[in-house]
């Protein structure tokens, strides 16, 4: 049986915070080894880019860990996205995660309307890079259904992606249901469950409700039961997402990419739960 992938997600550190923080993170999570870790881009500016491939650099020459960069689509045109090719070389970024990225009030669209638009170009530019992309296991929220959503996944892989993660969801079930559509529609590379730690209710229900995504009714339970307790309710996020892990690596997922928040003592106690899951 394949032992499935594990990787991780972080960000760079906000503005105002100390650089050093992330070293704290990435010391927290070093000997997780995890088979990558991606990190995260901001809306396209220089700052965005210049962040992103600084942290890559890191976790790559001072932990030896491969990394994958985000990078935006939406507002972007052939130079941004060039610059910042450019940039990921020079960090030795090996794989890149083509988003659509989020709408701006006001903001106008650039030459890459779709996630699909900055895969084929990418993969015109940089045909030796491996590009990865998302999913929506629940639908991207602007699809009219599941069924819509898959097809254009079919067109983002076809144009290139040779790698998925997906977004967060909190019933497995409904990762099933995706894959199942996923495989027939003929997706067949490697697809990454998405899972991130529940540690507060009003940031779960507000993520939800940004990403269309169900709040299954015993995760409700939790929200409502430890609301007011944040200790509590992160020790039974860190269970439910343990949970979520043991169940899908139960029923043969490619992988598992968890989103850590930076937030590396509760990852670990996750890893604690699951590691042995992942031993090669």
């Amino acid at each position: 049986m394949t032992t499935p992938m594990f990787s991780l997600e972080v960000f760079p550190p906000k503005r105002n915070a100390p650089v050093g923080t992330i070293y704290d993170t990435l010391d927290g999570l070093e000997d997780l080894k995890p088979d990558f870790i991606s990190v995260t881009y901001g809306h396209g500016t220089a700052a965005d880019r210049t962040a992103t491939a600084r942290i890559a650099h890191t976790i790559r020459s001072e932990y030896g860990i491969p990394t994958v960069a985000h990078l935006t689509a939406l507002y972007s045109d052939h130079e941004v996205i060039d610059r910042a090719l450019e940039m990921f070389d020079e960090a030795g970024v090996e794989a890149v995660l083509a988003l659509r990225g989020d709408e701006l009030p006001g903001a106008r669209v650039g030459v890459f309307p779709h996630a699909s638009d900055l895969v084929a170009y990418i993969r015109e530019k940089r045909p030796e890079l491996k590009i990865f992309g998302a999913c929506y296991p629940e639908g991207h929220y602007e699809s009219k259904s599941l069924d819509e959503d898959i097809a254009n996944l079919k067109t983002k892989v076809d144009a290139g992606a040779s790698h998925l993660i997906s977004q967060l969801f909190y019933d497995n079930d409904d990762f099933y249901r995706f894959l199942d559509k996923a495989r027939a529609a003929g997706i067949d590379v490697p697809i990454e469950a998405g899972i991130m730690p529940v540690r507060g209710a009003k940031s779960v229900r507000r993520m939800a409700e940004r990403n269309a995504s169900r709040i299954p009714a015993r995760l409700a339970a939790l929200l409502d039961k430890w609301a007011d307790n944040p200790e509590a309710l992160r020790a039974a996020g860190i269970n439910y997402a343990s949970e979520q892990i043991t169940d899908l690596v139960a029923h043969g997922v490619d992988g598992i990419h968890l989103y850590t928040m930076n937030h590396p003592a509760g990852t670990r106690r996750i890893w604690h739960n699951v590691g042995p899951l992942f031993t090669r």
